[in-house]
C-alpha cells in the first residue's frame, strides 16, 4: 500500500516538473527565438516541442495565438534561404493551430484572425509537379500560389489545403478535406477535393446547396 502512495506522489511530481519543462520550452515573444521572427504578438506561444521552424524573420504570428506541439513552421525550402516577399507566412490574431500541424510557405499564406484548426492540419503554397516521367517528382515543382483563409474560419483534423486555395471568412472545412480552390464566405465545405455543402443567408440561414438538397 505504501508503494502505491509513493508511486503515485512520484508520478505527479515527474507530471508537474513535465509540464513546467514544457512550458519553460515554449516559444513566445520574449524568448530568444520569437525575438527572430518577423512579428511574434503578445500572449502568442508555440508548444514544445516542435518539430521544424525555420526562416522566422520571414513569418508574422498576431496577438493571443497558440500553435500547438509537434507544428512545421518554415518559410523556403531551407533554413537560410533568400524569400521573393515577406511575410512569407502571416497568422493572425486570436489564432489556434492544432498538434501536428505544418504551414510551409515558399511565397504567401495569409491566415486571418480567430482562425482555429483540428490536428495534424497541413497548409501549403507549392506543390511537386509529376508532369515529366524522366525525372524524379521529388525534382520537380510547380510555381507557388497564394493561400488565403478568411477571418473565423475552422479547419478540421486532417485539412489539407493546397496552392492557390482561397477560403472565406466563417468557413467550416469537414476533417480530411482537401481545399484546392475558392471556397465563398459562411459556407461549410466536406470531401477531396472540398466541396460546399451549405451556404448561408441571410434571410433563411444556413441551406444546403442545390447538389446536396
Amino acid at each position: 500500500m505504501l508503494r502505491r502512495v509513493l508511486e503515485g506522489a512520484i508520478a505527479q511530481v515527474v507530471a508537474r516538473r513535465f509540464e513546467d519543462w514544457q512550458f519553460a520550452a515554449a516559444i513566445t515573444a520574449d524568448t530568444p527565438r520569437g525575438r527572430k521572427f518577423k512579428a511574434f504578438g503578445t500572449g502568442s506561444l508555440i508548444a514544445f516541442p516542435w518539430v521544424t521552424i525555420y526562416n522566422e524573420h520571414y513569418i508574422e504570428i498576431g496577438n493571443d495565438t497558440m500553435l500547438g506541439p509537434h507544428i512545421a513552421l518554415s518559410a523556403g525550402m531551407m533554413p537560410g534561404q533568400e524569400c521573393v516577399t515577406s511575410p512569407v507566412v502571416r497568422i493572425g490574431d486570436r489564432c489556434l493551430i492544432g498538434r501536428g500541424s505544418g504551414i510551409v510557405g515558399h511565397l504567401a499564406i495569409d491566415i486571418g484572425n480567430d482562425v482555429w484548426t483540428g490536428h495534424h492540419v497541413y497548409i501549403t503554397d507549392q506543390n511537386h509537379g509529376y508532369e515529366d516521367v524522366t525525372r524524379p517528382i521529388s525534382q520537380q515543382t510547380q510555381p507557388e500560389r497564394a493561400v488565403v483563409i478568411g477571418d473565423g474560419s475552422w479547419l478540421g483534423a486532417g485539412t489539407v489545403v493546397l496552392p492557390g486555395a482561397t477560403i472565406g471568412s466563417h468557413v467550416a472545412v469537414g476533417a480530411n478535406s482537401v481545399v484546392t480552390g475558392n471556397l465563398p464566405d459562411y459556407c461549410v465545405a466536406v470531401g477531396a477535393p472540398a466541396r460546399v455543402i451549405k451556404r448561408y443567408d441571410p434571410q433563411s440561414g444556413w441551406q444546403p446547396t442545390d447538389e446536396f438538397r
